[in-house]
């Protein structure tokens, strides 16, 4: 097992209780707002079937975009091995604790067991990463730039508005001084190939293909399955307000809970709540987007 410096266990440990505390306040506001269980279950048999089928849909375009942007950086793997670890991958990720970041181990882990060297393996998969985080960050600050300008509508106050850019900027302004300035070669050659997978992720963008534009599928198709469910039910979304709620709720998937079972949800209905939206549709359509989620990538898999 490798070990962590006390200095980055103290910075894992402080983030994860800036999550935990978000994800928290997230809920309190949803059972602040919504009177009952019942509301929700009640409002779930509202949508229409139409807008069911839109998400499933659309379900399966975010997933056949993970695939295609799995393979640019596993392309050396043959394709069916690789097109089953990618499903296996989304599946370990909606399903057990850690979200993609489990996700992202486990389909290392089988990469690995088809004869991959450990350090192109960790290589790679620091590249997908940081790509496909690169675009969920990129869309963090987007989100809260049209709630600023007023856009898209929503709330435009400082808060739920500047701190979304903060934050999204700020992330991409740390990934790219981590790979511009980690050595080639450490003593802990993990960090290397980590700092040399954000370098790779770095070139594949500044290269677009359609494989790099399958990133922004992957995430654009998954918030509209949110999106067609909320619709489904009879509530018209600000966008930038749906973006930044999606991506703010979806912190829950650090918590150690299997599948992110009442705690994604949670977190997603309390985040949607947080930006304006009614708090038992949010939930309702929540519900619906989870199931969809997880069933179709554990079909899938």
């Amino acid at each position: 097992m490798i070990a962590l410096p006390r200095a980055d266990v103290r910075v894992l440990a402080s983030r994860r209780v800036a999550s935990a505390a978000l994800l928290v306040a997230m809920v309190v506001a949803l059972l602040l707002a919504v009177p009952s269980l019942g509301d929700i279950f009640d409002r779930a048999d509202d949508i229409r079937p139409g807008w069911v089928v839109a998400a499933l849909l659309l379900e399966l375009l975010s997933c056949l975009a993970f695939v295609a942007v799995f393979r640019l950086f596993f392309g050396s793997v043959a394709p069916a091995v690789a097109r089953r670890v990618a499903w296996t991958e989304m599946a370990s990720g909606a399903l057990l604790p850690g979200g993609g970041v489990t996700g992202l181990a486990a389909g290392g882990w089988l990469v690995g067991l088809a004869g991959k060297p450990s350090g192109w393996v960790v290589r790679r998969s620091s590249a997908l990463f940081f790509l496909t985080s690169g675009v969920n960050v990129a869309a963090l600050a987007a989100g809260g730039a049209l709630l600023a300008t007023g856009i898209s509508g929503g709330p435009h106050d400082v808060l739920r508005a500047g701190v979304p850019i903060a934050v999204g900027l700020g992330a991409i302004a740390v990934a790219l001084g981590v790979g511009r300035f980690v050595p080639a070669r450490s003593r802990r050659r993990w960090v290397s190939e980590l700092a040399a997978g954000i370098r790779e992720a770095e070139r594949a963008a500044a290269r677009p293909s359609w494989r790099v534009a399958a990133g922004i599928g992957y995430l654009g198709f998954d918030i509209a399955v949110l999106w067609a469910s909320l619709r489904g039910l009879g509530y018209a979304p600000a966008i930038g307000a749906l973006v930044v709620a999606y991506l703010a709720g979806y912190l829950a998937t650090w918590m150690p809970i299997p599948g992110g079972l009442a705690v994604l949800d949670g977190g997603l209905a309390g985040a949607l709540a947080l930006y304006g939206m009614p708090p038992a549709t949010a939930a309702a359509a929540v519900l619906v987007y989870h199931a969809i989620a997880c069933g179709c990538r554990r079909w899938a898999a």
